[in-house]
């Protein structure tokens, strides 16, 4: 996990022309997203289409990813994140913020993170950086293989989408949660820093995955 900075990051979205920004205290993020091994190692399951222990897990929901951070936090005997209950629509989940436990980035944190003090589109030359489109050959790749940004994390732009925390816009999309960083099958501009996506958080696809958070120094 990587010692994250405070700061804050100004998040924008083309849709509605909406901008807004939060202040951000220090949190903690690992360096490559989730990998197949490690997946595998919690749950005993492997549900990527292509295999590779050091690949980034893809196929998971983002319920799947927020009951994996659960299952690693009681392994390494860390408070979980997420409380789980039944609400009027299917399950809920509850974020418990005082928790040591693992998480997954809110959407400001993954912003914050991705730019490590940019302004750019970019943290780098795309090539150099990311497996998008343009260079991977249509396929994931072993965590790790690009350069990393300033603060030392890997793939934040490529590879996978990461699920992060946050509802994407309740009012206008209920559940669907936020995705970002773009991924191995998409054209460059969809590989940015600012880039929003969205899905429902039973959706499993080949080109979505996450990486986790910790709240705290």
């Amino acid at each position: 996990m990587v010692a994250v900075p405070p700061g804050r990051v100004t998040l924008s979205d083309r849709r509605t022309q909406r901008s807004w920004t939060v202040a951000l205290t220090p949190y903690r993020l690992a360096a490559y997203p989730v990998t197949q091994a490690l997946y595998a190692e919690v749950t005993g399951r492997r549900p990527s289409a292509a295999r590779g222990d050091r690949r980034p897990v893809e196929g998971v929901s983002w319920w799947d990813a927020v009951r994996f951070c659960n299952a690693l936090s009681r392994r390494d005997g860390l408070t979980p994140a997420y409380r789980f209950r039944e609400g009027g629509d299917g399950p809920e989940a509850d974020l418990d913020a005082s928790a040591d436990g693992y998480r997954l980035p809110a959407e400001a944190e993954w912003e914050h993170a991705c730019r490590a003090g940019t302004t750019g589109p970019h943290y780098g030359p795309l090539d150099e950086i990311a497996w998008y489109r343009g260079n991977s050959q249509e396929r994931s790749h072993d965590v790790g293989g690009k350069r990393p940004n300033a603060w030392g994390l890997h793939d934040m732009l490529g590879n996978v989408w990461n699920w992060c925390g946050d509802f994407y816009d309740p009012e206008v999309y209920g559940t669907y949660r936020v995705l970002r960083g773009g991924g191995w099958f998409d054209e460059h501009w969809s590989c940015r820093a600012s880039a929003r996506r969205r899905s429902h958080p039973d959706f499993r696809v080949d080109d979505v995955g996450f990486r986790l958070a910790r709240s705290g120094h």
